[in-house]
């Protein structure tokens, strides 16, 4: 079982029409990854995107032949990502893979023990920073109410920086069960959702506990990152001010 320290991220750039042994690259790859007991893994969907050829794709609402690029996510041990690359690398023939350090948080099973609304002013953002992942099911509630959403608006009580939601198309997590959406229109439920989060290391670490406390069934993970430029609108700011 993944336990907090330091792990591994294994991150993979494919896209979405690539094919290996008939089916698609970024099925594959989770299915492997879920068959050698890697504790879970995320597949996320880009709006648009461009790669080794330079060709612009973009996903748009009624188009099913865009081939738009998808990142598969997974965080495990550096003994077991590393046992599994081989393999990850033979099966991307195009695309990026990524290693990159990284530091568990929590993670959790369902019903296991500890070891099994205001806009507000932000400090100038520079330098080193720590990077938040958090690794939850659509289907998780928090007092009534979606847990990504509940978690976003308790960032944002916090005076965060800035939180994004990113919806899964495929995934599986700490049960083991693997989640897909099954057409562009498709209703399936309990897809994977990753809250990523950058703020100052004092500002994550204070969010810590209370995601300890929201979180019961999921992933969180902690990254070291750089910030080079965080910039808002002042003038959108003071406009929204003077309409009330």
């Amino acid at each position: 079982m993944l336990k907090r320290g330091a792990a591994k991220k294994l991150v993979v750039y494919v896209n979405e029409q690539e094919k290996y042994r008939g089916e698609p690259v970024y099925e594959a790859v989770v299915r492997f990854l879920q068959r050698h007991g890697c504790a879970g893994a995320t597949v996320t969907r880009a709006v648009a995107g461009y790669g080794a050829s330079g060709t612009l794709h973009e996903a748009r609402v009624f188009s099913l032949t865009e081939d738009v690029p998808v990142r598969i996510e997974a965080v495990d041990s550096a003994q077991k990502i590393e046992a599994l690359l081989p393999w990850v690398y033979d099966m991307v023939a195009k695309g990026l893979i990524e290693v990159q350090d990284t530091e568990v948080v929590k993670f959790s099973r369902h019903g296991a023990g500890e070891e099994a609304g205001h806009a507000m002013k932000h400090e100038k953002l520079e330098g080193s920073a720590k990077m938040l992942r958090i690794y939850i099911g659509e289907d998780d509630r928090w007092e009534g109410e979606p847990l990504h959403e509940a978690i976003v608006k308790k960032l944002r009580m916090m005076d965060v920086a800035g939180a994004t939601v990113y919806r899964g198309v495929m995934g599986y997590g700490a049960q083991q069960r693997l989640h897909k959406k099954s057409g562009w229109l498709s209703l399936s439920t309990d897809l994977p959702v990753m809250i990523s989060v950058i703020d100052t290391e004092e500002k994550i670490r204070r969010v810590l506990p209370v995601l300890d406390e929201m979180v019961d069934e999921g992933l969180v993970v902690l990254s070291d990152v750089e910030i080079i430029k965080y910039t808002h609108s002042h003038a959108a700011e003071e406009a929204g001010d003077a309409e009330h």
